[in-house]
């Protein structure tokens, strides 16, 4: 059988469905993977792909999105493909349309609803329209929590029978594990793994940090992850500066290798707005570490108040200092084992052989 996924990006596809590409091809599945073409398009041939480029803007012109929809049809009609996995916003509706027409069944994947349904504006409401007419057509519709899925129904975006929830992306067990043995830092080390973007909680971060820092000044408190000025929710250049040159937290820019510096790290924070279910916090419950977020739908699957972590209230900084100052309060077997639980709630739900199955199943399902 040929699967093809199609995301906004070489990277994402590489970073996050990988394991699941190894499955398609140990079960002798030939995989396309569709997307912009970036320096993690050769690697996805190196893990033994067929990449297709497909050219994606950002931005919500009204033009482009339509030749985005002709371009992705072209490819499928290229492709032939009997099934196509369709991640991310512009994918998940243009792929969607580009699929109908081309006669081959789709499965989207609802990873997050980012800006669309926290910014209520002229641009969201479209979006919205948009997701109502895509979503008439794929055959298979998952979302990585019961809270977006009940939100697509309430607004009739999608009908009932066509769904089911993953445990988001899965984590891979064996790539991202515990440290031989537990030990606090000193100093104390919070990391924030995450885009840089007002909707992941950036500026909470920042203004939590400096709150913690005024009691525990030798307190480091990092940010890891992309800049990107182009997204709507983006933080500005000056604005990064700024924070940085107040020397409350250090940016570390990207890492290929995220396992290595959050290994370091003692508490994995991120103050989201909203999430489908966050990779970052997955990679962290994975190797034991405790975990402080937001009390919205994805950051809550994953954090259990006082078992492996805190829920602060979104949007304040106030109360996630407050849960910082918590954490750095607990001594340090009360710190390992909250990262006990976060493992074991890592292996219990959230092990990406779970996704894989209900992926290999659906794939069958739609295709029979």
């Amino acid at each position: 059988m040929r699967i093809a996924l199609v995301i906004n990006t070489s990277w994402n596809i590489y970073n996050f469905r990988r394991s699941l590409i190894k499955a398609l091809l140990a079960e002798g599945h030939e995989v396309v993977a569709i997307a912009p073409k970036d320096d993690y398009s050769e690697r996805l041939m190196a893990a033994g792909c067929r990449f297709v480029p497909v050219q994606m803007e950002k931005g919500t012109n009204p033009f482009t999105d339509l030749m985005l929809t002709w371009r992705l049809y072209r490819a499928y009609r290229q492709v032939k493909p009997d099934v196509v996995l369709h991640y991310t916003i512009k994918p998940n509706i243009y792929g969607a349309i580009a699929a109908h027409w081309a006669g081959i069944p789709a499965i989207n994947n609802v990873s997050g609803l980012g800006t669309v349904f926290i910014t209520k504006d002229y641009i969201s409401s479209i979006a919205l329209r948009l997701y109502k007419l895509a979503f008439r057509y794929p055959a298979k519709v998952f979302f990585q929590n019961k809270d977006d899925r009940k939100l697509f129904l309430r607004n009739n975006l999608v009908r009932a029978g066509i769904t089911d929830v993953l445990p988001g992306s899965g984590i891979n067990l064996q790539e991202f594990v515990p440290a031989a043995a537990f030990k606090r830092s000193e100093p104390f080390v919070f990391l924030m793994v995450a885009r840089v973007l007002f909707d992941k909680g950036v500026a909470e971060f920042v203004q939590a940090s400096k709150l913690v820092q005024e009691q525990y000044p030798e307190v480091k408190c990092q940010l890891l992850g992309q800049f990107d000025e182009r997204s709507r929710s983006a933080v500005k250049q000056q604005q990064l500066e700024e924070w940085l040159a107040t020397g409350v937290i250090e940016y570390l820019g990207t890492t290929d290798d995220v396992a290595a510096v959050v290994s370091k790290a003692d508490c994995v924070v991120l103050p989201s707005y909203r999430e489908g279910t966050p990779r970052t916090l997955l990679e962290a419950a994975a190797m034991a570490k405790p975990l402080i977020a937001t009390n919205v739908p994805g950051c809550r699957e994953v954090v259990q108040q006082g078992v492996n972590g805190y829920l602060c209230r979104a949007r304040s900084a106030e109360d996630l200092a407050e849960k910082m100052l918590q954490m750095l309060q607990l001594k340090e077997e009360d710190l390992e084992n909250m990262g006990q639980a976060s493992r074991q709630l890592a292996v219990s739900r959230f092990d990406d052989r779970f996704v894989i199955q209900k992926y290999l199943h659906a794939i069958a399902e739609v295709v029979r």
